[in-house]
């Protein structure tokens, strides 16, 4: 039967290390605890005491330990080399940290360890895996790196400048294939004495490795897939553990115990310092002696799939604006679109006034469009103008509403055939207005085109170029051919007006007839 000594690497927290040590030894297995040097003596101190009375622990010699360096393959070995001595009978040596946790009953493990005599440990192609996903890559290996790139970050890159600069790159062990992986490994006793054996006698490659950046990503990795036959290498972890896309491991908490325990590996990491519950269920669990888990190892995957949902907006839930792609069958929307927003505005200040229509200003061609509060929304153009049509729908809600007025600029043909093409019914009213050269050359100002300084030569050149455009704008709208189209003109008659607006609106021709006769609604 498979006997486990467990590695442990660790830094903090004494009486987790010292209640951690107790469970995976209760079932009969052993533990090497390697404790940061750089913790102190004291913390150590309490762990020694604590386990004082277990003959199933023993401590390696401690280095003082830094993210990214040798010195962490260093503490791997020393508790290696600890654990091999102290613990004859072991057949399996595991390695795990002060945040992992089984996330498996120690009966479900010792037999998937009897039925499957291999190495697990994740070793790809350094160069050709892909696995590193950001930061270094080669530069890892082919320069030397002699300082601590989180501590000392300016004098990091400064040496590795400087290296590449002088064209200071260094040969890799010839007779060794690099491959990288994770860290968190399960090796077979015969497994750890050989690349014990190996460490003793090629020094050359320890001294290559002592200079790499984050070899313990790649020292054991590359030894065991160089020294063991493929076959009886299994390329994975049995510890559980995912990566954000930069490169942050993903943190576990209280409510996903089932999650775990469907993941197809034995230990999780990382659980949260916080997730007492959670690591109370799973201590219980390693010792309940329960081997019916229902294992479906959906884990990676869900997660890649939720983080890709989450930056479309629907981890969970569809944000605001992907609820419905439609503003709603039953509704209707009505349209002005005038070039001059005065007129426009004015218009719909007396439709409200006049009937029980609610309505909105140019929504998405002016910031202070007249809109109601919704959580901070309003005050995005650029959201209101993506999402243009879950916008509107917001309005509707708001508003407890089946018709809406909303304004739009002649030009925003796009906007018309996009609410035209919804399921909801669009009626479009366009005004058509008669432009002064003032007014046009007010409006060539106020847009930038030209200034107070603006020639009247280069202005009598422009005037007409804008004339076009907006005849341009209003000729793109009739060639459309919208359903529900009604145009009001300044130059029609009174009758032609009331029917264009009673015919949009769906009003008495009297209601719209007082709207129309309203004083001054086509003035400058």
């Amino acid at each position: 039967m498979a006997k486990i000594a467990f590695i442990l690497l660790c830094h903090r927290n004494p009486e987790a290390i010292i209640r951690q040590a107790r469970r995976l030894t209760a079932r009969g297995d052993y533990i090497a605890i390697h404790f940061d040097a750089r913790a102190g003596n004291e913390a150590f101190a309490t762990i020694r005491n604590g386990l004082a009375d277990n003959d199933r622990v023993a401590f390696a010699r401690r280095v003082k330990c830094g993210w990214g360096e040798w010195s962490l393959v260093q503490a791997t070995l020393n508790a290696l080399v600890a654990a091999e001595r102290a613990f004859p009978r072991a057949t399996h040596f595991y390695m795990v940290s002060g945040d992992c946790m089984p996330i498996k009953s120690a009966e479900y493990l010792h037999d998937f360890l009897d039925r499957n005599d291999r190495d697990f440990i994740e070793s790809f192609d350094y160069f050709n895996s892909g696995w590193i996903k950001t930061g270094l890559r080669e530069e890892r290996l082919i320069y030397r790196h002699l300082v601590n790139e989180r501590k000392h970050k300016a004098l990091f890159y400064a040496l590795l400048g400087l290296q590449q600069k002088l064209g200071l790159k260094r040969d890799i062990p010839h007779d060794l294939q690099m491959m990288i992986g994770s860290q968190w490994w399960c090796l077979r006793r015969e497994t750890i004495e050989k690349v014990l054996e190996f460490v003793r006698h090629r020094r050359d490659v320890v001294r290559f490795f002592r200079t790499t950046w984050i070899p313990d990503e790649t020292f054991f990795q590359t030894i065991v897939r160089n020294i063991v036959p493929h076959g009886e290498i299994e390329s994975r972890t049995l510890t559980f553990l995912m990566f954000s896309d930069y490169g942050m491991p993903v943190t576990f908490y209280n409510d996903q115990y089932d999650f775990l325990l469907s993941q197809d590996f034995m230990f999780a990491r990382k659980i949260s310092p916080e997730a007492h519950a959670l690591k109370a269920r799973l201590g219980d669990l390693y010792a309940s002696g329960r081997t019916d888990f229902d294992v479906s190892g959906e884990g990676r995957r869900l997660y890649q799939y939720l983080r890709v949902k989450g930056r479309e907006g629907r981890r969970f839930a569809p944000r605001f604006w992907e609820q419905e792609s439609t503003l709603g069958r039953d509704r209707t929307l009505l349209v002005l679109a005038c070039k001059k927003w005065h007129v426009a505005k004015r218009l719909l200040h007396h439709i409200r006034n006049m009937t029980d229509l609610q309505g909105v200003g140019y929504l998405f061609d002016e910031f202070d469009a007249g809109l109601p509060g919704l959580g901070g929304l309003e005050n995005s153009m650029e959201k209101r103008s993506r999402h243009r049509r879950a916008f509107v729908r917001l309005l509707f809600d708001h508003y407890d509403v089946d018709r809406l007025v909303i304004c739009v600029d002649t030009s925003r043909l796009d906007l018309l055939r996009d609410f035209q093409s919804d399921r909801c019914q669009t009626r479009l009213l366009e005004i058509e207005c008669e432009f002064s050269d003032e007014y046009l050359a007010g409006h060539a100002r106020r847009t930038g085109l030209a200034s107070e300084r603006t020639t009247p030569t280069v202005m009598a050149r422009l005037i007409p170029t804008i004339r076009r455009e907006f005849a341009a704008d209003s000729e793109a709208i009739r060639d459309a051919h919208f359903p529900g189209y009604h145009l009001l003109r300044e130059r029609a008659t009174e009758a032609e007006n009331t029917n264009a607006l009673a015919a949009f609106l769906g009003v008495t021709e009297d209601v719209a007839n007082r709207i129309i006769t309203t004083e001054n609604l086509f003035a400058e």
